[in-house]
């Protein structure tokens, strides 16, 4: 068992929940709710059966608490007055013998152990241990804060401390029996099967029968009949400030047995051990279904970052077999490069014909290529950057709509915007892609007339019509583009097909479009990147709820 709750623990502490989806708050007091339960109680519980039964005392506001534990153990062992909250720091009483068990992190290892006389700065972090004789061996009593306190801490520290308990000893008054913050405690006792006592405090003896009849009633509807109720009756206090001996007599026996009855003891410890550990499952459970809400978070903005790029890179190749490509600069640039509109009139005649309109425009007045390489560049560039722009819009916009967007795009600098050197790289990836094209030129010119016919008309000449053919399709074209491209695409197919071939031509364009989509595509990703790194740094482990859950089910198997 204790092997089994161990490993529970650790899976508890790693289900980290660093996403606000819905319902998170749900899943994070479970959590420390869990931890603290089991670092407090049932972990030290199971190591050490055999020690001493820790009884806390919880309450409202007022019900006389330290009043109560001052009065069992005769000594000013917790302060008590009239001012609020008087119990700060949890005090501990013990007999010597049984110093060793709380001196160490055994229990409520997050708490600091102090001794010695009581100071006002201890505060809700430390544990103040007080060694008293009158107390028996094999028991403690843990005067806790209120649990309806005003102060958040000590209402927090109290839930931590009864959670802690093998024994509730739960004090309230005939006024404030029937209050909802002490019964919202009871009936979690009831459900985790802890073992409660009931002191009801400050009864009028002529009510007293009538009181305890009632909260009694109210404990069987509760699933608690077999709480035992103390009453004390209303009276003055003693000059020491304690309860009268009387009053507290019976209280003192039943605990005074308790302690020196090892059985006893034992039974109540395994009701409150079994009450836990059958506790964890369903609280467990709630851990699981909270841990895979943050894996299915983190996975759906994976999906939206990776479908943003996804569109863009689509798009890119969309855009390279549109039209877009030729739209006005390069369409102009083309012109001037093969001269004016009579050239198109006699593209229609044979291949040789074309051949030398080619040749004669380039040792002529035509252009350089390099304005027309340079109009592509320049389009090819606008359409991987607006993309890539988009891209990172489309992914924060999205993000922004899905459960923990928001905080992941507001911790990680930039993610709403393209990298700050995306341009630049761009630049360089059409470069690259350009310098593959004339390889590819080389390539396919390595006979003597090839080659020749390459020299006639310029290296990068025909490497910029073969990037020209690349992107040859009309479909996006309106009006007077449609004719103008279409004459682009024909006379740059037969110029490249008089040198290459028609099936080396299709090869090579074919093969320059693939090269620059293959290149957009790592470019891409690793824009993408930015939005996985942020995820990565969300903590949510693969297979986290899985592992969560077998260890759950494995200490339901053993219980």
């Amino acid at each position: 068992m204790l092997g089994a709750v161990t490993t529970l623990r650790e899976q508890v502490e790693q289900a980290v929940l660093p996403l606000d989806v819905p319902e998170v708050a749900t899943g994070r007091a479970t959590r420390d709710a869990l931890l603290k339960q089991l670092d407090d109680y049932v972990i030290p519980r199971l190591r050490s059966l055999d020690a001493p039964l820790l009884a806390v005392v919880g309450g409202s506001t007022g019900a006389g608490k330290s009043t109560l534990v001052n009065s069992i153990v005769d000594a000013e062992v917790s302060r008590s007055g009239v001012l609020r909250p008087t119990t700060t720091t949890p005090v501990l009483v013990h007999h010597p013998e049984d110093a060793h068990w709380f001196s160490d992190d055994r229990v409520l290892p997050n708490l600091s152990r102090v001794t010695g006389a009581a100071s006002t700065g201890d505060g809700v972090d430390a544990l103040r241990l007080v060694a008293s004789r009158s107390l028996p061996p094999g028991m403690a009593l843990l005067d806790a804060p209120d649990i309806d306190s005003v102060v958040s801490a000590n209402r927090a520290l109290a839930s931590q401390l009864l959670a802690a308990a093998d024994l509730w000893l739960f004090v309230t008054t005939a006024a404030r029996y029937a209050d909802a913050v002490p019964w919202d405690l009871l009936r979690q006792a009831s459900e985790r099967g802890t073992a409660v006592a009931i002191v009801l405090d400050r009864v009028p003896p002529e009510a007293m029968a009538d009181i305890r009849s009632h909260l009694a009633s109210m404990l069987r509807e509760q699933g608690l009949s077999t709480a035992p109720i103390f009453g004390i009756p209303e009276a003055a206090l003693t000059a020491e400030g304690r309860l009268p001996e009387a009053d507290v007599a019976r209280l003192r026996s039943w605990l005074t047995a308790l302690a020196s009855d090892a059985r006893a003891r034992s039974v109540i410890v395994k009701q409150t051990l079994d009450g836990a550990l059958g506790s964890l499952d369903e609280r467990a459970t709630v851990l699981v279904q909270a841990t895979e809400q943050q894996a299915q978070a983190v996975a759906a903005l994976q999906r939206e970052a990776d479908a943003a790029y996804a569109e863009a890179l689509a798009n890119v190749e969309h855009g390279m077999t549109d039209g877009t490509l030729l739209r006005g600069e390069v369409l102009a640039r083309w012109q001037e490069y093969v001269g004016t509109g009579e050239f198109f009139k006699q593209v229609e005649s044979t291949i040789s014909k074309v051949r030398d309109r080619i040749t004669a425009a380039l040792k002529g007045q035509a252009p350089p290529s390099g304005d027309l390489g340079e109009a592509l560049q320049t389009g090819v560039a606008a359409l991987i950057a607006a993309q890539g722009q988009g891209a990172a819009a489309t992914a924060a916009r999205q993000w922004r709509r899905l459960p923990g967007g928001d905080e992941l795009l507001d911790a990680t600098e930039g993610l709403s915007k393209a990298s700050p050197d995306l341009s630049e790289r761009i630049e360089r990836l059409v470069r690259d892609w350009q310098g593959e094209v004339l390889e590819l030129v080389r390539g396919e010119g390595k006979d003597r007339r090839t080659t020749a016919r390459i020299a006639a008309y310029g290296l990068n000449g025909i490497g910029v019509i073969l990037m020209l053919v690349a992107f040859a399709h009309t479909g996006g074209l309106v009006g007077a583009e449609v004719g103008i491209a279409g004459g682009t695409a024909v006379l740059a197919q037969k110029v490249l097909e008089a040198i290459f071939g028609d099936q080396a031509v299709r090869e090579m364009a074919t093969k320059a479009r693939k090269r620059l989509l293959e290149h957009v595509q790592e470019l891409y990703a690793a824009e993408r990147v930015r939005y996985e790194r942020a995820l990565e740094g969300v903590e949510t482990k693969e297979g986290q709820a899985r592992r969560l859950a077998d260890a759950a089910a494995a200490v339901k198997a053993v219980r």
